[in-house]
């Protein structure tokens, strides 16, 4: 246990910082990316019923397959940003900031993979409202936008976290 603070607490960059970093990085892009990549193909298997029997509602339910896509480009901005401003970056990372940027990275890597796989539900739910009424489609699209927030709010606690402890130098 002394071991392990001794690491954390140590003011130099270490190995073990980078490793922490990447295992953030990681976590906020594999867990978001998981959870669109279900969302999307659930909304895809829903979506392709509608389509056998009505082609010309194609583009109307891609727009519905795409929004449980989102997640997924959220966890991997910021594991794009991890990485490219702290692993690949001169200073380098402690053990410590390490450990602080796997932390900063489960909100949106939980929160992403949570609403991805809800907003794919909303969404085909959302196809049912295309199938039967077209012309309110939009009511299907907002009512999925809505799972969206919660998505953006666990990008913007993961940048916010980062950006606290790491601020833009002026």
């Amino acid at each position: 246990m002394e071991l392990l603070l001794n690491l954390l607490n140590d003011p130099n960059p270490s190995l073990l910082g980078q490793v922490l970093a990447a295992v953030g990085a990681a976590l906020a892009i594999f867990m978001s990316g998981i959870g669109s990549a279900r969302g999307c193909g659930l909304v895809g298997k829903t979506a392709a019923g509608i389509i056998t029997e009505e082609p010309e509602k194609f583009g109307k339910a891609l727009i519905l397959q795409l929004l449980p896509g989102t997640q997924g480009l959220y966890g991997f901005v910021f594991g794009f940003l991890v990485f490219f401003l702290k692993i690949a970056g001169a200073d380098g990372v402690t053990a410590g900031q390490g450990m602080f940027l796997i932390f900063a990275s489960l909100p949106v890597a939980i929160v992403g993979y949570r609403s991805a796989l809800y907003q794919g539900q909303v969404s085909a739910a959302g196809l049912q409202i295309l199938a039967k009424n077209p012309d309110h489609n939009t009511k299907g699209i907002l009512l999925a936008v809505i799972v969206e927030t919660y998505a953006i709010l666990g990008l913007v606690g993961s940048m916010l976290m980062f950006f606290i402890a790491y601020p833009i130098p002026r």
